[in-house]
């Protein structure tokens, strides 16, 4: 005669007639409790949807901020360009060709030294773009949902 409902060494405390489901402890063979399995698994299957979801939405807001910042610097860096080469080169091209008695020679200078200016500014966006992250945390989780699903996820 067999005592069911003992635990022992390498029982989980359960008796033969029952079944650990998720949230509950269900009696085997119950339609009920078979019912409420699946309930089980489509209420944690939509759970873990949802904060995948919610997770891939935080990393993209925190990725396209960075991307913005970048891109202004960039625009910064255009604006910057343009509008000192229409105002203060003017203004020094004059000056140097008063120097130098060479408005063609004093033009090429003042060229040169915006062009290194606008060169610096487009390094330092370039930088901050390349310092954008994709949405790794939410790649790592998504790869974990079947395993997960086959019940084979790593508890913490």
């Amino acid at each position: 005669m067999s005592t069911a409902g003992t635990s022992g060494p390498g029982t989980s405390g359960l008796r033969d007639d029952q079944i650990e489901g998720a949230h509950d402890t269900y009696a085997k063979g119950e339609v009920s409790s078979i019912g409420a399995l699946i309930g089980d698994v489509a209420t944690d299957l939509s759970n873990l949807m949802r904060q995948e979801v919610a997770l891939a939405k935080a990393e993209a807001r925190e990725s396209a901020t960075r991307a913005g910042k970048g891109a202004g610097l960039l625009g910064g860096a255009g604006a910057a360009a343009f509008y000192a080469v229409l105002f203060l080169s003017v203004a020094l091209w004059w000056a140097l060709a008063d120097l130098i008695d060479s408005l063609g020679w004093s033009a090429v200078i003042v060229a040169v030294l915006w062009a290194i200016v606008a060169a610096i500014l487009a390094s330092m966006g370039r930088k901050k773009l390349k310092e954008v992250q994709g949405m790794s945390r939410t790649v790592e989780t998504a790869k974990q949902v079947p395993s997960a699903l086959k019940g084979n996820e790593d508890r913490v």
